[in-house]
């Protein structure tokens, strides 16, 4: 399993290449990743005994609270799950029962390391499938002469390898499913007796033919039969749970719209919200998850919780979550300072992401610094006038910019266009100044 090993330090800026300012909730959410290093260190005894210190952000939507917490799972390859918790009702109500977090984030941890095993089994796997393709292909090629097994192997190997056979076609036994895979719904609370019908039965649903395919088709079946070969599910599987007990990451967004208002009254949708929290507790809390796969411990899972709590406070929460969430950060609006940074300085900044798209039409975009400069005051202007969705606008904005070079960009190849600052306001200039147009199209 990947540990945590990143200093705070590290993480923090690990943290600045992807996203712009925030530095209360990167600090907060890379002690939290060192503290589980930390634990790793304790003698087994006090260990246990550890909880972890899960965050609540507090912050507006658009300003980076889910891409902190997306991120800090991709640094250390822990299980990620995002949730709303508005998703989720009280038991006895119509909704999700709120122990499918626990599965679902075991599902994305299954993928996870099933994706590592099949790094490390490629070449093998590779290998395998190339010499069963071989097989293929000998077999079902027709010579002159009588030229022993071995030579007809040899004289396709290179040609298979440089890939000037993938349109030929063999004939490859593939499994033919005669039932439809069937769910079985089982109700609230009990979504771990549901059981694929398919599963259960094995073979006897479906049996195996022979088709014609392509060297490519036949390539990716035998590559996908082969991986199997080479992986162990039963040590995946256990691996992954290990991964979720000690590594998952839960993002709760929307957790203000659980809070139970003190104007409330008692009265009211109040009553269901705070059920969910109770309800949501337990998880909180540590408590044993029966899955598919086995029995999940949540007591070493690290909830980080968001919401914008406009009409709502975290002291709303039952005083029982509110324990459970001892950090507590706050992030700010983002300015036209912000979205300017924004634009330019991450890894995969828009302004990179939409050069790159049109550089696919050999169009060659560039934006003058003086435009930049331009969209980001716009952006923050809109943001003031109608809804603030945060940096999600510079998206709505740029698209609008660059619709019309986006629809002609297969005409413009080889060309090369400079967005000026000019180009930005006579585009955009009309729509920021109407404030009700600029509230449905921007």
């Amino acid at each position: 399993m990947k540990l945590d090993k990143l200093t705070p330090q590290e993480t923090v800026a690990e943290l600045d290449r992807f996203i712009v300012g925030q530095d209360a909730a990167k600090r907060a959410v890379a002690v939290a990743l060192r503290n589980r290093w930390r634990r790793q260190q304790l003698e087994p005894e006090l260990r246990e005994e550890v909880a972890p210190k899960n965050i609540i952000m507090i912050g507006p939507t658009g300003v980076g609270k889910t891409e902190i917490a997306r991120r800090l799972a991709r640094l250390t390859g822990s299980p990620f799950l995002k949730i709303e918790a508005s998703k989720f009702t009280e038991v006895g109500y119509v909704g999700r029962d709120v122990e499918s977090i626990i599965r679902d984030l075991l599902d994305a941890s299954i993928q996870l390391v099933r994706a590592e095993r099949v790094a490390e089994v490629a070449v093998r796997a590779e290998r395998a499938a190339e010499d069963r393709l071989l097989d293929l292909l000998v077999m079902s090629s027709s010579s002159a002469t009588e030229t022993s097994l071995e030579e007809r192997r040899r004289a396709l190997k290179r040609p298979l390898r440089d890939g000037l056979l993938e349109e030929n076609e063999v004939e490859l036994e593939v499994a033919e499913d005669r039932m439809p895979t069937v769910e079985m719904f089982t109700p609230q609370g009990m979504e771990s007796m549901g059981i694929n019908l398919k599963d259960m039965m094995g073979g006897l649903m479906g049996r195996k033919s022979r088709k014609r395919m392509t060297i490519a088709d036949a390539r990716r079946i035998l590559l996908s039969e082969e991986e199997e070969k080479l992986i162990d599910r039963s040590q995946v599987e256990t691996e992954a749970i290990t991964r979720v007990e000690q590594a998952g990451i839960v993002f709760l967004d929307e957790i203000d719209k659980i809070c139970s208002r003190e104007d409330a009254g008692g009265r009211g949708p109040d009553v269901s919200r705070e059920g969910v929290q109770r309800d949501l507790l337990p998880i909180v809390e540590g408590t044993h998850v029966n899955t598919r796969y086995g029995v999940v411990r949540t007591d070493h899972v690290l909830f980080i919780a968001a919401g914008a709590f406009h009409v709502s406070r975290p002291a709303d929460l039952i005083p029982e979550m509110q324990g459970r969430f001892p950090i507590r950060v706050e992030l700010q609006s983002l300015g036209a300072d912000e979205f300017e940074r924004i634009l330019k300085e991450p890894e995969n900044s828009l302004i990179r992401q939409y050069t790159a798209l049109l550089a696919t039409e050999s169009l060659e975009l560039r934006f003058a610094d003086e435009a930049v400069r331009t969209i980001a005051v716009m952006a923050a202007e809109i943001n003031e006038a109608a809804e603030n969705i945060g940096a999600r606008r510079l998206h709505t904005v740029l698209e609008h910019l660059l619709e019309e070079l986006s629809f002609s960009a297969p005409e413009k190849t080889g060309e090369m266009v400079e967005i000026t600052a000019e180009m930005v306001k006579e585009r955009l200039g009309d729509l920021v100044g109407d404030r009700d147009l600029a509230r449905y199209i921007l």
